[in-house]
C-alpha cells in the first residue's frame, strides 16, 4: 500500500528497533499502551508479545481493515483495541484510559510531535511514561543540549527525558530524509508545580523568555513581571546578565514561583 506523506508515515519494520522501542518503556505484562499510528502493526505486534493490553489510535483509514484482520484474535480477546481517529482529536477518556494507568508508545509522525507534547504532558490526561521516535535534532535538543529551549523546557517541567538509542533512516520504509530517536520521558507528573496558576506563570515566563533569544532574560521577561524582573530573578538565582538558554529548568520553576 502507497503510503501518505501527508500523514508522515514511514513505517519500522527492524526487530532489533522495535524491541528498543519497547524496552525503553519497559512494557510488560498486565500494561495499559496507547499506540498513535500503528501503521501496519509491527511495532503493535511487539507490544502485544510482551502481553500488554494495546489501545491503537489510526487516523489513516485505509490501515484499519489490514489491522482489524492481522490482529483479528488479539481484538476478539480484549488484548488490542482499534480506534479510528485522529490522536489529537481523541479524548484518551473515551478509550478507556485512566491518568498515570498507561504508558504511551509510538512512531509518530514528525510533523506532530510538538502537539503530542503538549497534549499527553500538560493535558489532564497523563501517561506514566512516554516513548516516542522522533527526529535525532530534536531528541538531541529535548534530552542532551546544554542550552535549553521553549521545547526542552516544556518537557522537563512535567518528566524526565532520556535519549535513548538512534535509529538511522534506513530503518524506516520509506526512508525519511533525517535519522531519528528513541526518546523516553519517565516519571510523568505536575510535581513540580505547586498549582495551576504556577503552572501558567511558568509557561508564561519561558514563552516570553525566548520571545527575542538575542536579548538578556531580563529585558523579555519585563513585559510579565515589569521593574521587579530584577528582584525576582534575585530570589531564583538568576544572574542580570543571564540568557533564557543558559537557565535550567529549576531556576525558571523558582522563578515562576517567585
Amino acid at each position: 500500500m502507497q503510503k501518505k506523506r501527508s500523514l508522515g508515515q514511514h513505517f519500522l519494520h527492524s526487530t532489533a528497533y522495535l524491541r528498543a522501542v519497547a524496552d525503553a518503556g519497559n512494557v510488560k505484562a498486565g500494561d495499559v499502551v496507547l499506540e498513535i499510528g500503528p501503521g501496519d502493526g509491527a511495532l503493535t505486534r511487539e507490544l502485544l508479545a510482551r502481553s500488554a493490553k494495546v489501545v491503537a489510535v489510526e487516523k489513516d483509514h485505509r490501515l484499519i481493515p489490514l489491522l482489524a484482520e492481522k490482529f483479528a484474535n488479539e481484538i476478539t480477546d480484549g488484548k488490542l483495541v482499534l480506534h479510528e481517529g485522529d490522536a489529537l482529536e481523541v479524548d484518551p477518556a473515551t478509550l478507556g484510559l485512566e491518568n498515570h494507568h498507561f504508558k504511551l508508545v509510538a512512531n509518530i509522525p514528525y510533523y506532530i510531535t510538538g502537539a503530542l507534547f503538549r497534549k499527553f504532558l500538560s493535558g489532564d490526561m497523563q501517561p506514566s511514561t512516554l516513548v516516542f521516535l522522533v527526529q535525532k535534532e530534536v531528541a538531541e535538543r529535548i534530552a542532551r543540549s546544554k542550552k535549553e529551549s521553549i521545547l526542552s523546557l516544556s518537557v522537563k517541567a512535567y518528566g524526565m527525558p532520556k535519549y535513548v538509542k538512534t535509529v538511522p533512516r534506513g530503518a524506516f520504509s520509506p526512508a525519511p530524509s533525517v535519522d531519528s530517536a528513541i526518546l523516553l520521558i519517565s516519571d510523568i507528573s505536575r510535581e513540580k508545580f505547586n498549582n495551576s496558576e504556577h503552572e501558567q506563570r511558568f509557561f508564561e515566563l519561558i514563552h516570553a523568555g525566548f520571545a527575542q533569544k538575542r536579548k538578556l532574560l531580563k529585558r523579555n521577561i519585563e513585559g510579565v513581571l515589569g521593574q521587579n524582573a530584577a528582584e525576582k530573578m534575585a530570589l531564583a538565582d538568576i544572574g542580570e546578565k543571564a540568557r533564557s538558554e543558559d537557565v535550567p529548568i529549576e531556576k525558571w520553576l523558582t522563578l515562576a514561583r517567585a
